[in-house]
Order: C-alpha cells, then sequence, then structure tokens
C-alpha cells in the first residue's frame, strides 16, 4: 500500500500511516466524462488545512486548494495578494492530510501569466513542493497554449472560465457573467479552447445558468460548476460557505452547518466557565498520586 501523511487527532501530529486506499487519479476523472455524458458527477470542495483535508477527503473526488485561501483564511480584499509561497504551503497540507481525493493546487496571480516557460515554473514547483497532482489556472483562449505547454510536460491542467476572480480588477466585481450574447459565446469559445489545449477538466465560475449548461455541452472534458448549473458534470463550493462560517452567503452557495453560530457558542461558553473559575474542573487538572 502506499503511505500517506494523516492527522493524529490525540496529538495532533501528521504522521505517516497506510493509505486505505488508492488515490483518484487525474485521468480517473477525465474519463467520468465519456461522449459528452457524466454518470457520476465530480465532487469538489476547497481545502487548506491537513485537518480539513482529512475531514473531506472521503466524500470527496477533488480537493481543490484554492487561492481564495486570500480571502477565506487571511482576511485579504480579493485573491491578488495570495503568492506562490502560500499556496506551496497549503497545499503541502491538504496532500499531507488526504489519501483519496485528486488535489489541486491554484497557481495565484502572477505566477503563470508572463509566458508558458513563466507558468511551467511556476506548476513544477508546486508539484514537487507539495505532492499534489495537478495545477489550475484562470482564463479562456489566452490561456490555451500555456495549457498546452504544460500538458505537454506533464503537468496536469484544470481550467477556469466564466467569472474569474483573479481578474477582479478588470471585470470590475464578482457579478455573474455570459449576460450578453457576446460575452456568453466567449465563455464557450474560451472552454473549448481550453479543453482542446489539454486541460483535463474546468471550472465554470458565476455564469447564468444555460452557459454553464452550454460549456458543459461544448467541453469534451468535465466542467465543474460553481454558480453555474446541477447539469454541470460536477460541483465545487469554498468549504466554508458550505458550513455557513460566514454571514454573508453568495446566491450560488448553499449552506450545509451553520458552524459560525457553533463555534461563537462554544467560545461563549468557555469564557463564562474562564470567569467563573469553572474551568478547568477535576476531570482537565492533574492530581498527585
Amino acid at each position: 500500500m502506499s503511505t500517506t501523511f494523516q492527522l493524529d487527532t490525540s496529538t495532533s501530529r501528521a504522521n505517516p500511516t497506510p493509505a486505505p486506499m488508492k488515490r483518484l487519479t487525474v485521468p480517473a476523472i477525465r474519463q467520468r466524462k465519456q461522449d459528452g455524458a457524466t454518470a457520476e458527477p465530480i465532487v469538489m470542495l476547497t481545502a487548506y488545512t491537513a485537518r480539513q483535508a482529512q475531514l473531506l477527503d472521503p466524500h470527496c473526488d477533488i480537493l481543490l486548494v484554492g487561492d481564495s485561501l486570500g480571502q477565506v483564511i487571511y482576511g485579504l480584499p480579493s485573491s491578488v495578494p495570495v503568492t506562490l509561497d502560500l499556496m506551496a504551503a497549503h497545499g503541502a497540507a491538504v496532500v499531507r492530510g488526504s489519501y483519496h481525493a485528486v488535489v489541486v493546487v491554484d497557481m495565484p496571480f502572477g505566477a503563470y501569466e508572463a509566458s508558458p516557460e513563466q507558468a511551467f515554473a511556476s506548476a513544477a514547483r508546486l508539484l514537487k513542493e507539495t505532492g499534489c497532482a495537478a495545477v489550475k489556472l484562470e482564463g479562456g483562449a489566452a490561456m490555451a497554449e500555456t495549457v498546452a505547454f504544460l500538458t505537454r510536460r506533464g503537468i496536469p491542467v484544470m481550467g477556469h472560465v466564466g467569472l474569474t476572480p483573479q481578474a477582479v480588477n478588470v471585470l470590475g466585481g464578482y457579478n455573474a457573467r455570459g449576460r450578453s450574447e457576446a460575452e456568453a459565446a466567449k465563455i464557450v469559445s474560451d472552454a473549448v479552447a481550453l479543453a482542446e489545449a489539454g486541460a483535463f477538466a474546468i471550472v465554470v465560475e458565476g455564469v447564468v445558468e444555460p452557459i454553464a449548461i452550454a460549456v458543459t455541452e461544448a467541453a469534451a472534458c468535465p466542467v465543474i460548476g460553481i454558480g453555474g448549473s446541477a447539469r454541470c458534470d460536477g460541483q465545487v463550493l469554498v468549504t466554508e460557505d458550505m458550513l455557513g462560517l460566514f454571514e454573508r452567503v453568495p446566491r450560488f452557495v448553499k449552506r450545509y452547518a451553520a458552524l459560525s453560530e457553533v463555534i461563537s457558542g462554544a467560545a461563549a461558553d468557555y469564557a463564562a466557565e474562564v470567569r467563573a473559575r469553572i474551568f478547568p474542573g477535576r476531570e482537565q487538572t492533574y492530581q498527585p498520586k
């Protein structure tokens, strides 16, 4: 059996442990879509830490180490300031905490746009330092040459079209894309260009539903929606949004839990017990033998 790193919850340490199953592969994800149809939709969630990966891994086909960690973990205003160093550190943590899902790491803004050669250097670093299976980059037809360059050199690439958060300054915000005929046609053609260049999957984000369906039908590779359509070949959400850790909930998010209330309540109970000198009790202290 292969060996991975699993988090020992009794010690909070990552230790090498036998993996209970073989990890999914990029070709296995690509082959989910046959003759334009995906019988079993692809499940993808974001993960940024080893423990989070450990909890999500049994349920997901893909774990995405998204540059959304800039906002979710570091409180940045957008994903633009995220660095390659951050992506490498968090990507390695997620790989250590998982054994089943394909781990994909976002290429941050400025790490790949200048040239295919720059993209290769950045992607090669991420694969080496994290052990991830693939990288993701944003952009349509303009990035097709880069996608082809990377895949020919052994680096699997996931594309990303529609609302591309790294281009927020050009787009002027996070509004849904594809409302005009011209923009809708470009999103579809962008997806086709990426698929033809060798992308093994494509994320389509924040587009009106008919466009998400059109992209799914047009692209030969699996199309994973976020703010798209249930008819996409799979779905992805930011895990913290899905778990209800933030007050603001984007339209395309369904809250499957309300962890912000749970965490706040637990912290309030802890604070009250500390101030009342109830905690720690006898069960939480070491007594003389």
